[in-house]
């Protein structure tokens, strides 16, 4: 008797479940059309008002979205696939979100044919596991120390940015920068730590060919007394507190009653004497520099300066620790307790330079710095952000080559020849799940379109002929050069992906189509009632009545 009721909450549940489904993916491709003439050398640039009113001119995937405000949550969570990618590997970030689109978009289909999201799901996984099978077969590895390989490697992966035109000279920086920060943690395992010990200083003015990794550090500070401390020291003895190199102030409101008019001037000599004895205990080490994260009070400045020592305040805790890896120093929190051991001999030269208006602080020619400051020079502010972008990029290629040193062909013919071999898989595969699986192996070809697109050449012509070189799973290497749109093999012209940025592209993308599928309602959520008197206003005293306990009614007095 109540079956047909049944059915019909079902058919009910089944039609609100795909509605959302097509909001879903009717979103994520908007996000994806959003970003998709960013792909490939050929790209277009982006124009953005940041909420300041300043202006950010980018074609890098994740910048762009992060300056996006999407309200449809699936929008939003396909923003935070990029996100995910630029922190995860730094670089894909556009393709990771045009291949997700494209999966959901190959997606609507079947959702029309009243497919269930968890067969669309399960053929999608099993994709991506043949992906990257698919993947290991055509990966050849590389080795590291051959500079060259790893130069045309970083081009060929910035190429497609706004500084592919001084692809040398980024690709030059970021191979320093990270094979300089880069430690051998023993059995083959390299730690390249990018955020941490490699600092990107944009200094407007001079020409971006005069930017260069400095062997060392730089900052952007002075001497505490200019005039008095000494701007250059050659093999400087570096010492680094973490600790203030003044009188102890009290807390918030300090009382002191001084009953003898004497009582002051001892008061002073006592605080006199108490930085005395600091900058004593510093001095025994004969430092040159000594740099502290707190500050410095003008007793101390002068008995440095007396003793010859150039002293900096006030340095940034991150600044500290870029220091402290370049030089060899050990940061010390109390004077009392240096140590021989914790004095930084490893820099060669220090140097207080002034770039245009300001003062900078270098510490270079260091014996073995494991951190180093990239100075970046340009003509302006604009031009600067996006090569610091651009540099950002290539050093998380270049510290993913050095941990995982494979590469597969770039140009989109590792898309192809993974759809191929997927394509030839899929017939093979039995029951329902064959065509959703078939149609995934149609999405990876969203790449390689999208770059001929975005070249500007016949899209329909070239997309033939490159299934056709690909069509029975060879000329794995054959795929678009992404200036001229022609045909090319990627070994001659030397356009590489690192293994890592592929293998992640692919999983995130598909992971993150799976998961937009697999929702079938959008629900918000409603605000919490405000507690009484956590509110703006002070709310009323409220009066229990006995009638109305059992209700849990409040009435006003």
């Amino acid at each position: 008797m109540h079956a047909p009721v049944l059915v019909l909450k079902d058919s009910l549940k089944r039609e609100q479940g795909s509605k959302v489904q097509h909001a879903n993916i009717h979103a994520s491709k908007a996000v994806a059309d959003i970003i998709r003439t960013t792909l490939g050398p050929r790209s277009m640039l982006k124009m953005l008002l940041d909420a300041s009113g300043g202006i950010v001119v980018t074609n890098d995937g994740n910048a762009i979205l992060r300056e996006l405000d999407l309200a449809h949550p699936a929008a939003k969570s396909m923003i935070e696939l990029s996100r995910t990618q630029d922190e995860e590997v730094g670089d894909g970030t556009t393709s990771v979100i045009v291949l997700a689109g494209e999966m959901l978009h190959v997606a609507e289909a079947f959702i029309d044919k009243n497919y269930h999201p968890t067969v669309i799901c399960r053929a999608y996984n099993r994709a991506l596991e043949d992906a990257i099978a698919a993947l290991d077969k055509i990966a050849i590895q590389i080795d590291v120390n051959d500079r060259a390989t790893m130069l045309s490697l970083v081009k060929s992966c910035i190429g497609t940015k706004f500084t592919g035109q001084f692809g040398d000279l980024i690709a030059d920086l970021a191979i320093d920068a990270t094979s300089t920060v880069g430690v051998d943690l023993g059995q083959g395992v390299r730690e390249v730590d990018i955020k941490k010990y490699i600092k990107v200083e944009k200094v407007p003015g001079g020409q971006l060919e005069d930017s260069k990794v400095l062997k060392g550090v730089m900052f952007n500070k002075d001497v505490v007394a200019p005039g008095k401390m000494k701007r250059r020291i050659v093999n400087p003895r570096i010492i680094l507190l973490d600790c203030p190199l003044e009188y102890k102030k009290g807390e918030n409101q300090t009382n002191a009653e001084l009953v003898k008019e004497d009582d002051w001037e001892v008061l002073l000599k006592m605080e006199e004497e108490y930085i005395q004895n600091l900058c004593a205990q510093i001095l025994k080490f004969k430092p040159d520099l000594v740099i502290t994260e707190k500050g410095l009070s003008d007793l101390a400045s002068h008995y440095l300066s007396k003793a010859g020592v150039t002293a900096i305040r006030r340095l940034r805790k991150t600044d500290n620790n870029r220091v402290a890896k370049a030089s060899g120093a050990v940061i010390v929190n109390r004077p009392d307790e240096l140590q021989e051991s914790d004095v930084g001999v490893g820099a060669g030269l220090f140097e207080v330079r002034k770039i245009g208006d300001e003062f900078f602080a270098f510490i270079v020619d260091c014996k073995e710095p494991k951190a180093c400051t990239v100075l970046l020079r340009g003509a302006s502010k604009d031009l600067l952000n996006e090569v610091e972008r651009n540099l950002q990029d290539a050093m998380s290629v270049a510290r993913n080559i050095l941990k995982n040193p494979k590469l597969v062909p770039g140009g989109g013919a590792t898309e192809m020849t993974v759809s191929a071999a997927l394509k030839q898989k899929s017939s093979s595969i039995e029951g329902i799940e064959k065509w959703p699986y078939e149609a995934a192996a149609v999405a990876f070809e969203a790449i390689p379109r999208t770059l001929a697109q975005n070249c500007g050449v016949n899209v329909i012509r070239t997309m033939t002929a490159l299934q056709g070189k690909h069509a029975n799973g060879e000329n794995a290497w054959v795929g678009i050069d992404g200036n001229s749109g022609a045909i090319v093999d990627m070994k001659e012209r030397k356009i590489w992906d690192a293994y890592n940025v592929k293998a992640q592209t692919f999983k995130t993308a598909i992971e993150a189509a799976s998961m937009l599928l697999r929702i079938d309602d959008i629900v918000s959520g409603i605000k919490k009632k405000q507690a009484p008197g956590a509110g703006p206003t002070p709310s009323k005293p409220k009066v229990e009545e006995e009638g109305d306990a059992d209700n849990e009614q409040m009435l006003p007095e």
